[in-house]
C-alpha cells in the first residue's frame, strides 16, 4: 500500500535516516520505536510531506508521491499536543477542514464518527473543558472526517495514563480495523509499541535494527540491540507484556 525506497536524510551533515526501505500494509497499524534522536520522527514527517527526504522515493499504491506537496497526498497527522484550535467548541474543531473540502465528508459520516468515538455529550463544550483522552478523540475526529489514506500518530498516549490510555488505545484499532486505515505510530513506549500494533519497526543510529510483529519481536529478537532496547525494560513489566501474547516466558537478558 504504502512504500519507502532507499530513503536518505541527513541534517547539518549528520546522516538521520541511511537507505531505508519499508512497506506499509492497508488498515494496519505500525508502530515506530527507537532511542531519542533516531530518526522516528524523520521518517514520520517525510512520510507526511512535512520535509523532504534527500534520496529516495515513496510510493502509494504503486503511484511514487515524492514530490507531490503535504496537502495532495491524502495523509493526516495527530501531534503530541493534539493542534486543537481553544476558541473554537468540539464540534467546530471537528469540521474545520470541511469548510474548504465540502463534500468530503457528509453530515451522517461526521455524526457516526462522533458516536463511534463517543463525543455526543461534549460538541459544545471548549477545548479547555476538555479532559486529555476527550482531546484526543476530538483530534482523532477532526483528522478522520479528511478521509485519509495513512494516518500518522506522533506520541499520541503520552499525556494520558491508565484507563484512559488503554481506551484511546482500543480506539485506535477499532478505527484501524473499521476504516481499514494504515496507522503508522511514533512512540518512546515499548510496551504501548508491542501491545497496539501488528508490526513493530525499531530504529537505531538511522537504519532499521527490526521490523517484525510483536510476537517475534519479544521471543526471537533479531539483534542485540533488540534485546537491549526492549527486553531488558520490558523485564519489569514481564506479567503484563507476556501473558498477552503467551504463557512462555519472555526470553532472559544476559
Amino acid at each position: 500500500m504504502l512504500k519507502l525506497e532507499k530513503i536518505k536524510k541527513g541534517f547539518d551533515k549528520k546522516t538521520i535516516l541511511d537507505e531505508i526501505s519499508l512497506d506499509f500494509r492497508e488498515g494496519e497499524i505500525v508502530t515506530i520505536l527507537g532511542p531519542s534522536g533516531s530518526g522516528k520522527t524523520t521518517i514520520l514527517n517525510i512520510i507526511l510531506g512535512l520535509i523532504q527526504a534527500d534520496e529516495g522515493r515513496i510510493l502509494l499504491r504503486g503511484e511514487d508521491v515524492t514530490d507531490v506537496p503535504m496537502e495532495k497526498r491524502g495523509f493526516n497527522i495527530v501531534f503530541q499536543d493534539y493542534g486543537l484550535f481553544p476558541h473554537l467548541n468540539a464540534y467546530k474543531n471537528i469540521v474545520y477542514g470541511l469548510k474548504n473540502n465540502t463534500g468530503l465528508c457528509s453530515v451522517d459520516e461526521v455524526n457516526d464518527l462522533i458516536k463511534l468515538l463517543e463525543l455526543e455529550e461534549h460538541l459544545d463544550k471548549r477545548i479547555t473543558e476538555l479532559s486529555g483522552g476527550q482531546k484526543q478523540r476530538v483530534a482523532f475526529a477532526r483528522t478522520l472526517v479528511m478521509k485519509p489514506q495513512v494516518l500518522l500518530l506522533d506520541e499520541p498516549l503520552s499525556a494520558l495514563d491508565g484507563v484512559i490510555k488503554e481506551s484511546i488505545k482500543e480506539r485506535i484499532k477499532q478505527i484501524a480495523r473499521e476504516f481499514k486505515l494504515t496507522t503508522i505510530i511514533v512512540t518512546h513506549d515499548p510496551e504501548e509499541a508491542l501491545t497496539l500494533a501488528d508490526r513493530v519497526l525499531i530504529i537505531n543510529e538511522g537504519k532499521v535494527a527490526a521490523y517484525a510483529t510483536p510476537e517475534e519481536l519479544i521471543h526471537t529478537p533479531q539483534c542485540d540491540f533488540v534485546n537491549q532496547f526492549i527486553l531488558r525494560q520490558l523485564e519489569i513489566k514481564r506479567q503484563n507484556i507476556g501473558q498477552l501474547f503467551t504463557n512462555t516466558p519472555l526470553l532472559q537478558v544476559g
